[in-house]
């Protein structure tokens, strides 16, 4: 995981708590706003921090013209 994904991955915690503090404390559910885009960062970490399979080389065929003499 490198520096980057950490810091997704905090600042979607930090929404996320920041919007359910919030919402409790005040009692505005505007503060919801908060935690849809707290899971909204979330999937957007977890999505592009993902790495490609690593690709598999193609067989070699070994034809008659290929071979060396």
């Amino acid at each position: 995981m490198n520096g980057a994904l950490k810091a997704a991955w905090g600042l979607t915690l930090f929404v996320i708590v920041v919007g359910a503090v919030l919402w409790a404390t005040t009692g505005r559910a505007a503060f919801a706003v908060f935690i849809v885009l707290g899971v909204l960062t979330g999937v957007g970490a977890w999505i592009t921090g993902r790495t490609a399979p690593a690709a598999t080389p193609a067989p070699r065929s070994t034809s008659p013209t290929e071979e060396s003499s």
